[in-house]
Order: structure tokens, then sequence, then C-alpha cells
């Protein structure tokens, strides 16, 4: 379910860039997301996890994801356990992202997976797949660029966004991020 061929497609003059099963399994998953999920309170996170599953997300144990989170296909999107998804984050996982245990993206923070090929006169989009290990956290409202991986630990702060790949146990901050500081958990830290 992988993008079509920019040039066969015509998708740069407004033809498909996916097949149409990968859009009608979207227009299928927003659908139920909007009846389903967009509306309802905030602790019933237990049920959208459950929408989320049964549209092929791998989610582990204890998540919170908000209603009014948006994610692109759910079938490429793997949480690992008390991951907590924010509201209004984006999801645009056009190619795959992994969010790692305990991890936090929070409100109106955004990780796109994907991107096009500058070079090619059809813009051909090109999928890369985001990775966010154990603890990390993408602060409010930063970005998270298309093939990016985040270390164990790695902190992106609020507006910030990340292009490459980060380190662990570190900070980052700015436009385009750079690293702060090394980050430490106090002794005593779950």
């Amino acid at each position: 379910m992988g993008p079509l061929d920019a040039r066969q497609a015509r998708s740069r003059t407004g033809g498909p860039s996916f097949p149409l099963g990968n859009r009608l399994a979207r227009v299928v998953w927003q659908a139920c997301w909007l009846v389903l999920a967009r509306w309802t309170p905030p602790p019933l996170h237990r049920w959208r996890v459950l929408l989320l599953r049964l549209f092929g997300a791998r989610v582990g144990r204890g998540c919170r994801v908000h209603a009014s989170v948006q994610v692109w296909l759910p079938a490429q999107l793997e949480l690992g356990d008390n991951v907590l998804i924010g509201p209004g984050a984006i999801l645009y996982n056009q190619g795959r992202i992994a969010i790692g245990n305990d991890s936090v993206v929070s409100q109106r923070a955004h990780l796109c997976a994907s991107t096009h090929d500058v070079e090619d006169p059809d813009f051909q989009l090109v999928v890369r797949p985001i990775a966010l290990g154990e603890r990390c956290w993408v602060a409010a409202e930063a970005f998270v660029g298309p093939g990016v991986t985040m270390g164990d630990g790695a902190v992106l702060a609020a507006r910030g966004a990340l292009f490459d790949d980060a380190d662990p146990w570190t900070v980052y901050r700015g436009n385009p991020a750079t690293a702060l500081k090394p980050r430490a958990l106090r002794a005593g830290a779950a």
C-alpha cells in the first residue's frame, strides 16, 4: 500500500498518490473516527485505543489518545505501553510511525512521515518512517520530520522542528532543532 508512481498516476496534477484500497481504507477510518471517537470525552481513552486497534494500529497497554488527535492511517502506527498522544496532535503517517514505551507527544505536535522528491519533475511522494524511542517527549506544537529517529529519552522542546536524528537523553530546541543539553532523570523517577 505504498505510494503510486507519480508520473503514471499524475499525482502532481491532481491524480492519486496512493492506490484505491488505501484511499478507501482512509475514508472508512476517518468516518469511523469522526462518528465514534471525535466527540468522546477525555476519559474514554480505552475506547479510542480500541478503534485504532480495529483499524490495524499496534497499541500497547495503558495508552492515552485524545479525541482530537489526527491519525492518517492506523495500520501504519505502533504505540508502546503508556504512550500519551495529546489533544490536537497530528500523526501524518503515510510512512510508519513507531513510538516507544512511556513517550509523550504533546498537544498540537506534528509527526510527518513523508516528503516529496524535490528533484523529480513529478514531485514523487517518498515515505520515510519516524521512530521515537522509550521515554521521549515531543513538546507542544513541535514538528518531527520524515525519517527522524529520536533515541531513548530524547526531548524536542515546544515549537521545535527536528529534521535529523536526535541522540538519546538529549534535549533539543529551535528550528532547525539543535542539542541544548543532556537530559537526566532525577533519582527515584520511575
